[in-house]
């Protein structure tokens, strides 16, 4: 094989990188379409590395690994601390980032040691060269990309391959930068909004009073009992609680077409879009309901666990409905938030709030039952509501509900740390330590 790389080939994949970045393709796209460019460009490459930084409230970074032939593997890591694994202050990654170094080259001699561990793994799979790089998008942030390019070429990397790497590294950083911040946006829309606000603001709809008058199934949740716990524990304590009420009422409202669309204090609303007419309606509240047996029966799963602990019920209250709801920004013109509002908003939490009163833990409309189908509810009375409709109050049939989590299955499974992930973690934490911190972990 010619060690000698075209470098118009190679300007062909940075003008592709230029060209997908301008499209706005996702970091998976991208990199997936540059390494299979830049092996058929001839560059002789066996596996590729690369990680992103990111700002996201789960995850640090995005990584993903490229094998020739093999395809792409994609891995997100966790935010979560701890100190690095020996095998990690062993790693190729750990000596870039503790001696502030661009890159780092080895060529492989059977007839030598391994310098680093991960170098053995690498042997097995023919790997001959390795270049290991740290790029970061800019001096005043550690948000950035870092990776590795290995090769089985018998010669390893010649200097016109290195050269060509070097050089298109900085094409990549320059495309990467703009899909991870593309991503960056999607992440805090999406987070801070929900899914489909998220989707209305980037596309454009940022403008006060803009907006649609929807369809739409409302549910109202409150935590019961959270100005006490506020005044009696610490803080820790009740923003603790706090999560585990959400992480067991809010959840089921989040999926299958529910949208939560702004947490108020210990309690938030939810909404299921739908068109006018009854069949929309029917699913969208019946999705509601199911939601809604789903969310009792993680808060009696949650307090038996409580129970086990020594510590005392969560108590809660969910109120049902369905209406007309505007749905857009409100707000001082550079100060908006984008959530639902009229009459139908005001009913459902008045229908929370009756769960004070009720000896019921779920209440809804009539309005409401009647597009549950054959579910059994059982006939409250009516309220005289300050300032709204009459309502009549009904509560739906709980007694099936068991104290089982049936959405464990949905919930992200948290294995160890990896070393991958421990590669963006420092590379996180190592622009917040001294020198002298870094030789203490040294």
């Amino acid at each position: 094989m010619s060690t000698e790389i075209s470098t118009i080939l190679v300007d062909k994949v940075a003008d592709w990188l230029t060209q997908s970045a301008l499209e706005g393709n996702d970091l998976e796209t991208l990199v997936k379409g540059f390494c299979e460019r830049l092996a058929a460009a001839g560059l002789p490459l066996k596996r590729v590395h690369l990680s992103f930084s990111m700002l996201h409230p789960l995850y640090d970074a995005l990584g993903f690994t490229w094998f020739r032939g093999q395809g792409l593997e994609v891995e997100g890591f966790r935010n979560e601390g701890g100190v690095p694994s020996d095998r990690f202050v062993t790693s190729p990654y750990y000596h870039l980032l503790s001696n502030k170094l661009d890159h780092l080259r080895r060529r492989f001699d059977p007839s030598v040691p391994s310098e680093f561990p991960v170098f053995d793994e690498l042997r097995l799979m023919g790997v001959t060269d390795y270049m290991a790089f740290v790029h970061p998008f800019s001096g005043n942030t550690t948000q950035g990309m870092m990776g590795s390019w290995s090769t089985d070429s018998a010669a390893g990397f010649s200097d016109s391959m290195i050269a060509a790497l070097l050089r298109i590294q900085n094409h990549l950083a320059i495309a990467t930068k703009m899909a991870v911040l593309t991503k960056l946006a999607d992440n805090m829309m999406t987070t801070y909004l929900g899914g489909d606000a998220g989707r209305r603001v980037l596309d454009g709809q940022i403008k006060r009073g803009e907006g649609d008058t929807i369809r739409a199934a409302l549910v109202m949740a409150d935590m019961r009992g959270s100005s006490r716990l506020a005044e009696t524990s610490g803080r820790e304590i009740y923003i603790d609680t706090l999560n585990q009420f959400f992480d067991a009422v809010a959840a089921p409202f989040n999926r299958k077409g529910g949208q939560i669309m702004s947490f108020i204090g210990d309690g938030f609303i939810a909404v299921y879009p739908c068109e006018r007419h009854r069949s929309q309606s029917e699913i969208a509240c019946q999705a509601a309901l199911a939601a809604a047996h789903k969310a009792s029966a993680r808060m009696m799963d949650l307090n038996l666990r409580r129970k086990q602990q020594g510590l005392s019920d969560i108590g809660f209250g969910i109120g049902l409905h369905v209406g007309n709801v505007m749905f857009g920004n409100v707000g001082l013109t550079d100060r908006l938030t984008f959530s639902v509002f009229g009459s139908a908003v005001n009913e459902v939490q008045r229908l929370q709030t009756l769960t004070k009163k009720y000896p019921h833990s779920v209440l809804a409309s009539k309005e409401f039952a009647s597009y549950c189908g054959t579910s059994s509810w059982l006939t409250l009375g009516n309220e005289e509501l300050a300032g709204i409709k009459k309502l009549t109050v009904l509560s739906p049939d709980l007694s099936g509900v068991l104290a089982v989590d049936e959405d464990s299955a949905m919930e992200p499974v948290h294995d160890r740390i990896s070393d991958a992930e421990q590669v963006m973690l420092l590379h996180r934490d190592a622009a917040r330590l001294s020198a002298g911190d870094r030789r203490k972990l040294q």
